[in-house]
């Protein structure tokens, strides 16, 4: 699986909300409200290229639908990032979340506490 794109990150989001869509349908969603249809289309159609995207056709036009769902592209992402800045430690990106105060004392005993839950069952 290859890491998108800013702009196919936003796209996929959009699909993954929606479940499925025409491009028109896609085009209110996105943040960057300059983008044309046919810019659009072809963020979709490279989606469809990458393995991230399938579609139903209806005569000339096209419904799109996620074929990779969030969640597996949630923990790609996570283990690349893992890999790539913290020596594929969870330990230490926690830990870096940490120090930067991008998670509190409060949110690290929750998931101390999930954790614990996960590993009794």
């Amino acid at each position: 699986m290859k890491r998108l794109t800013n702009k196919e990150e936003e796209v996929m989001r959009i699909l993954w909300q929606l479940e499925k869509a025409f491009v028109k349908e896609i085009i209110p969603l996105i943040q960057d409200k300059k983008y044309h249809y046919n810019t659009v289309s072809t963020i979709v159609r490279h989606l469809e290229d990458k393995g991230f995207v399938g579609h139903t056709a209806y005569g000339n036009t096209h419904q799109y639908y996620p074929v990779i769902s969030k969640e597996d592209y949630r923990k790609h992402i996570m283990s690349l990032t893992s890999k790539r800045f913290f020596d594929n430690s969870y330990k230490s990106m926690v830990s870096f979340f940490a120090k930067e105060e991008k998670i509190s004392a409060r949110e690290l005993r929750e998931i101390l506490e999930i954790i614990e839950k996960e590993n009794k069952e």
